[in-house]
């Protein structure tokens, strides 16, 4: 069933329940809309986009902060038949014209955060924009764009007549472009469908259930979590905001039953509780009853210590990228607490392996690249059949990240091929020391790279974040790495702070940029 049809089923059944709440606490703000405001409103959007010529196999660049428009959007836009173009809300003007350019999108919407970026950029995308889209208050409007509030308005809220199929083309997501240029990634509508039977699988969401979404929807991980709650007509809430006071609160008016937390966040509500900022007792969380984790390597410090604030939560881990269509192709599953750093198993409907450079099946248990293969799988890198024909052989998924496999077939991530640091011929693996140093009480926060060195080729550097009211020396860090290997111990550390994108993965090119580590790629 197409995703689009999973919506109009939703509106005929749950007509008039409640589908998307936003909150946004800074500003004292609670809107929502039902499962019939939300179709209608996405037959708007389609119909406004079919009027000004927009077709099946079109493009639509997608540029919003998650807002309660957001989903009505993009579901709109799939009605067209068109394909949706979600743009990372950091990309800045250069990355927008080249995403506009690669995809030779015919139309823009947009929100008020991006009239700046959009303005610098616009005279050059004349070519191909023939529509912008201006998802904000009449009173900061550009003169070029119309209104989405107009549109949604109109009453013009009729179901598109356009036939769509499940091998259909429907997303075209760029990569973050952290190590390079954004790549394309081109999913289908199968693709999409998928994505709902492997979340509603993992977790067991019912029409009882409420999500709360934090991260940013343009991002496969957020969305692809959602669509779990979606397939089975559950309310979601979509909260602007990571504060540890405004997720419990949320949590506790909103009764909300399942919530998706990226590691900084995570941390930030054990600090919170450590230090006696937050009091569980002023909330109503028992009905919360699942805390899962994605996006990035989760350290099993973390989620021991939640486990001692929240002995009820279920725990899971989520292991995917935009090329499977986001999580799910390996996950933890809801019963192994005792493999907690572990990314799990395969997820519903996927296979992996563990292969070497030659593509060679390893069965020893060592590491190796992890190679997935599944209905999730892109269509392809559009508009790059090279990096398509790198990343996808006979099916397979080639995922760039090393892994291992235990006696009990539980997958453990290693790092990112690009991120292992060779050390006087030695492979040794970031997450692994991150894991270690964050069972530092004093430590929020941590980030390994390889710095370069005449002797060695690379040694061990670690760029340390420490705990608000906290203190910590080189000489405490020091002695605190002799439980490690020899050769895996840090030999400078950094005191800073560790960016992470909106996803929340360390963005390790910006640490070595200014540690001097390298930036170039290397072969395992």
């Amino acid at each position: 069933m197409l995703i689009t049809e999973i919506l109009e089923r939703n509106a005929g059944i749950y007509t008039g329940e409640t589908a998307l709440i936003e909150r946004e606490p800074a500003k004292n703000i609670r809107r929502r809309i039902t499962w019939m405001q939300f179709d209608a409103q996405a037959n708007c959007v389609a119909q406004a986009l079919i009027a000004v010529g927009i077709k099946k196999g079109d493009k639509v660049i997608q540029l919003m902060m998650n807002c309660l428009e957001w989903l009505p959007v993009y579901f709109g836009i799939l009605k067209t038949g068109a394909i949706v173009v979600p743009l990372n809300f950091r990309f800045q003007a250069k990355d927008i014209r080249y995403c506009s350019e690669i995809s030779e999108a015919k139309a823009f919407i947009f929100g008020p955060e991006f009239i700046d970026r959009i303005g610098k950029i616009k005279n050059q995308l004349e070519r191909t924009v023939k529509t912008y889209i201006f998802a904000g208050p009449e009173n900061l409007r550009p003169y070029y764009a119309e209104s989405l509030n107009n549109i949604l308005e109109s009453g013009d809220c009729e179901k598109p007549r356009v036939t769509l199929s499940l091998l259909d083309d429907a997303g075209l997501y760029f990569t973050s472009g952290t190590t390079g240029k954004p790549k394309a990634v081109l999913l289908t509508h199968r693709n999409l469908e998928f994505s709902c039977y492997v979340e509603n699988h993992h977790h067991h969401q019912t029409h009882e259930d409420n999500f709360l979404c934090i991260p940013p929807l343009y991002h496969t991980g957020a969305k692809m979590h959602w669509f779990g709650n979606f397939i089975v007509g559950a309310r979601s809430v979509l909260l602007k905001g990571v504060s540890p006071r405004w997720i419990l609160k949320t949590v506790s008016e909103e009764k909300v039953s399942i919530v998706w937390l990226l590691v900084p966040w995570a941390h930030d509500i054990l600090i919170a509780l450590e230090n006696g900022d937050v009091n569980l007792n002023d909330y109503h969380l028992q009905q919360w009853r699942l805390m899962h984790i994605g996006a990035q390597p989760v350290p099993p410090a973390l989620i021991k210590k939640w486990k001692q604030f929240f002995p009820h939560h279920s725990y899971d881990t989520n292991y995917g990228l935009t090329e499977s269509t986001g999580p799910g192709c390996v996950h933890l599953g809801l019963n192994n607490f005792d493999k907690v750093g572990s990314i799990g198993k395969p997820g519903f409907d996927w296979e992996y392996r563990i292969i070497d450079e030659n593509l060679t099946e390893l069965t020893n248990g060592g590491p190796g690249e992890l190679a997935v293969r599944g209905p999730g799988v892109m269509k392809e890198y559009y508009k790059n059949p090279e990096a398509t024909s790198a990343a996808i052989v006979d099916g397979w998924l080639l995922t760039g990240d090393i892994a291992r496999v235990d006696e009990e077939g539980f997958i453990w991530l290693v790092d990112r091929k690009k991120d292992v640091i060779i050390s006087g011929g030695e492979n040794l693996f970031p997450v692994q020391i991150e894991s270690f140093l964050m069972e530092h009480e004093c430590i929020q926060d941590v980030g390994v790279i390889g710095i370069a060195d005449d002797r060695l080729g690379e040694i061990v550097a670690a760029v340390i974040k420490v705990k608000a009211g906290k203190s910590i020396t080189e000489s405490d860090l020091i002695e605190f790495s002799q439980k490690l290997p020899r050769y895996q111990r840090p030999r400078r550390f950094f005191f800073d702070d560790i960016p992470r994108n909106p996803t929340g993965k360390i963005e390790k090119t910006k640490l070595r940029k200014k540690y001097g580590g390298r930036s170039e790629s290397i072969q395992f």
